[in-house]
């Protein structure tokens, strides 16, 4: 029995180490790996936005609307992830971010965007949009879209607006991705408060961009 005891007292320096390191392992070093490609996804959003908002703010400027505030829409991006940015043209920063859906295209659900320009196509449309009026809607307070490219030219015609829907979260819940439209760029009731607010002080309708 002495003998076991004794063996048992000199296993334990060993037990101790390895308590210490497999947590140590698991906390420290996993994470770290992970950090910097999350940054670098960041970076690379964030260095496209700022190309698109230069392209945004010469043609608002060409078609009178704003150029102080445009709403860009980065549909390369996974739906779980913040993909819709209220941009501030004149000191080139991101206001506000929020998610957004695309169109289903008439699917039981559909992951990631498909576009097109067909009327009850159920799909999202790329392109330049103008912000015009709001209306009461099926959904609550809606705001009608001018499709200004040849790829959304029948958006108004096709009940394409800017509303919100509360199967859309306020916060990014990536990987996950989240509930489709019928092709509608459809975002959180919260995240639609605060767009009428850009929207409301703005004495020029806003450029609402859908881009890849």
């Amino acid at each position: 029995m002495r003998k076991l005891l004794l063996a048992f007292l000199g296993l334990l320096p060993l037990l101790a180490g390895l308590y210490y390191f497999l947590p140590h392992y698991t906390k420290y070093n996993f994470p770290v790996a992970a950090t910097p490609n999350k940054k670098a996804t960041e970076n690379n959003i964030t260095a496209k936005l700022k190309k698109q908002a230069v392209q945004g703010k010469a043609y608002a400027l060409t078609q009178n609307l704003s150029t102080q505030y445009g709403f860009l829409i980065d549909m390369s991006q996974p739906s779980g992830r913040y993909r819709f940015f209220v941009y501030d043209f004149k000191r080139d920063s991101i206001l506000a971010k929020g998610l957004v859906a695309h169109g289903s295209c008439n699917t039981d659900y559909l992951e990631t965007a498909q576009y097109s320009n067909t009327p009850e196509s159920g799909c999202s449309s790329l392109g330049k949009y103008r912000v015009s009026y709001s209306y009461k809607g099926q959904f609550g307070k809606a705001y009608k879209l001018n499709g200004l490219d040849s790829s959304n030219s029948n958006a108004f015609n096709r009940f394409v607006v800017l509303h919100a829907y509360d199967c859309v979260p306020n916060s990014e819940v990536y990987p996950q991705p989240i509930c489709n439209s019928l092709g509608c760029p459809m975002v959180s009731y919260d995240f639609l408060a605060k767009l009428s607010g850009y929207i409301n002080k703005s004495p020029k309708p806003i450029l609402l961009w859908i881009y890849e």
